[in-house]
């Protein structure tokens, strides 16, 4: 049963994704139909960047189009270890400035097997890393997934993380205050998942 789940996973990867010459991968699907809370009751993550690549590609919702990001006209790829999970949005949120966000939907970072760009999975969060970039708070939601069947660590809260699992949070937080080089980023601390939950719920949008 689980290699037919597989298959179909691949023939639906195939029949909506594209990728170009260029590495930009076009998508037919609507993400911003996509909620940010699922019908289980989880959070629905769009992932941008696959776990273990170093190409930090962003989803650009005019083209619909998976991009790798340009520096000085240049393709961005981090000059560093490679992703320690599969890193995205979550979908149907919207960190406004006016609120003191930074005009983009809210991070999130996978702890799972590879998973392909422009995938939709369903995670529940188990804490936020508080960052501080270029003098402005950066917050990435940790997640894992719903099922856990594709779970790689048996965690299901920040407890359960912090006591189990300490090695591989402090994987993550090295991982994000070094990828950068010599751009500083600063670590400002962890939160649990309930912080986590409050903050997708503070910054999902309105469609009313």
């Amino acid at each position: 049963m689980r290699k037919l789940t597989l298959l179909f996973v691949i023939l639906l990867s195939v029949s909506f994704f594209g990728c170009s010459e260029d590495g930009t991968v076009q998508v037919r699907k609507n993400y911003k139909k996509i909620p940010a809370i699922s019908e289980n009751g989880a959070i629905n993550m769009v992932v941008e960047i696959p776990a273990g690549t170093n190409h930090k590609y962003e989803y650009d919702y005019e083209d619909k189009a998976f991009e790798v990001e340009e520096v000085n006209g240049e393709k961005r790829v981090v000059n560093f270890l490679p992703y320690p999970g599969n890193y995205g949005f979550i979908p149907s949120t919207l960190m406004d400035e006016e609120r003191g966000g930074d005009g983009d939907a809210l991070d999130i970072l996978l702890i799972a097997e590879t998973l392909e760009t422009g995938s939709v999975a369903e995670v529940i969060p188990i804490g936020a890393l508080l960052l501080e970039d270029n003098e402005e708070l950066d917050t990435k939601i940790i997640a894992v997934p719903l099922d856990t069947l594709q779970s790689v660590i048996d965690a299901r809260s920040f407890q359960v993380f912090l006591i189990e699992y300490d090695a591989a949070k402090r994987i993550i937080e090295e991982w994000f205050t070094h990828y950068k080089g010599d751009r500083q980023v600063k670590l400002i601390g962890w939160k649990d998942e309930n912080y986590a939950w409050r903050e997708v719920e503070k910054w999902i949008i309105d469609k009313e």
